[in-house]
Formats: C-alpha cells, sequence, structure tokens
C-alpha cells in the first residue's frame, strides 16, 4: 500500500530497521558505559577483580533481556486439535520468571499462573511458559507484562477466556528505597469468560482448578 510519498509499508519498514540498526550502539560502546558506571560509583575498572566485569555484564544483560529477540505470536504458531472437545480450562501454575523493572533496572522475581478455555485447538504447556519468558525478559513493570500475557494468548489462541496472575518481589523496593524485604505484588488480567464469570474468576485465584 502506497503511504502517501512513494514508499510502500514494507520499504518502510526496512528503512525503519536500518535506522535502529544505526542507532544502536556497539558491543564495545556498552561496555565502555559499564566502565564509566565503575568509576562513577569510585571503583577502577581496571583492577583484576573488575578488569572483565564490563564485557561479563554486557553479556549478562543480552541474556537479562533476551526477550526483545522473541516473537511471541510465533511462539503459539504450533497448535494440536483437540479431538474430544475438551472445554474446561487448562491452568498452568507456579511458572517462574525473572523480569527486570524499567525504572531502575532492578530484578523482578517471581511466579505466574496461566488458564485458558480452548474453544477449538490446544497449545503445548511449554509454549505457555515460553510466552511468560518472552516478556519477561524485557524492562518492564509487572503490571504491564501481565497484562501482555494474557492479551498474546487470548488474541492469538482465540480462546472463550484467558487468566494470568503473577506474584513477584521487587528489588528496586527490597534492596533500596523503603528496603521492604519479603513484599510481594500480585497482579491479574482476565479476558473473555474469564472477566465475566466471577465463578471462573473466584476459582482460578482460589485455586479450585
Amino acid at each position: 500500500m502506497d503511504l502517501g510519498n512513494g514508499v510502500n509499508k514494507a520499504q518502510q519498514t526496512d528503512v525503519s530497521e536500518q535506522i535502529e540498526q544505526r542507532r544502536k550502539p556497539t558491543k564495545a560502546q556498552a561496555e565502555e558505559a559499564v566502565k564509566v558506571l565503575l568509576e562513577w560509583i569510585g571503583e577502577d575498572p581496571l583492577r583484576e577483580g573488575l578488569h572483565e566485569t564490563p564485557s561479563r555484564v554486557v553479556k549478562a544483560w543480552s541474556e537479562y533481556t533476551v526477550g526483545y529477540a522473541s516473537d511471541p505470536v510465533t511462539i503459539l504458531t504450533k497448535t494440536f486439535e483437540n479431538p474430544e472437545g475438551y472445554s474446561e480450562a487448562v491452568v498452568l501454575r507456579d511458572i517462574s520468571f525473572v523480569s527486570h523493572c524499567e525504572h531502575h533496572m532492578a530484578p523482578i522475581t517471581g511466579f505466574a499462573d496461566v488458564a485458558y478455555i480452548p474453544s477449538g485447538r490446544v497449545v503445548g504447556i511449554s509454549k505457555i511458559a515460553r510466552i511468560v519468558e518472552c516478556f519477561a525478559r524485557r524492562l518492564q513493570t509487572q503490571e504491564t507484562m501481565t497484562a501482555q500475557i494474557a492479551n498474546c494468548i487470548h488474541d492469538n489462541l482465540m480462546p472463550i477466556g484467558t487468566a494470568v496472575r503473577t506474584r513477584a518481589t521487587h528489588a528496586c523496593m527490597t534492596n533500596r528505597g523503603v528496603c521492604k524485604a519479603g513484599t510481594l505484588l500480585t497482579a491479574t488480567a482476565f479476558r473473555g469468560e474469564f472477566e465475566n464469570n466471577l465463578t471462573l474468576k473466584s476459582q482460578f485465584l482460589s485455586a479450585q482448578i
């Protein structure tokens, strides 16, 4: 489709990707930034214990944020037939995750409960865990991540209903600022039948299903 300036949508996407690639700092630049931070806190980045730290930190953050390179829609592409017409809730509980707060880049560590009611085909349970991992491995707020997981499953599997609950501790609250260790944040997201059926919602939250 012509966007009005002689450039179609595909070409515009290619240009945008090229601009993004040019703007992305190099690994060396990222390591230099870590060195600056070490110096800012009063450390010597050249001493033996810290000599390889910038490289290690950059490598670690590439792992912490690998979710940016994952396509959640692709994860849910492969589904399976449901020949017996299973129509009750499929629930996967206590999916562990580690994310990072977008405000302080501090760890968010917790568990997710995910449920969906099939309307037709079903998905392998490992794919649900991968969806959680995909969104967790980004800079996040817990509330946003919870909604993203629910929306992704509901929009792509098109189930009768979807429910997500996350419970997590935030290092930005336990290790700094107010310093309240052990504090848990709970966030929920309900779509379809789980949003409209209070009994079903209650059963999910109380682990009766």
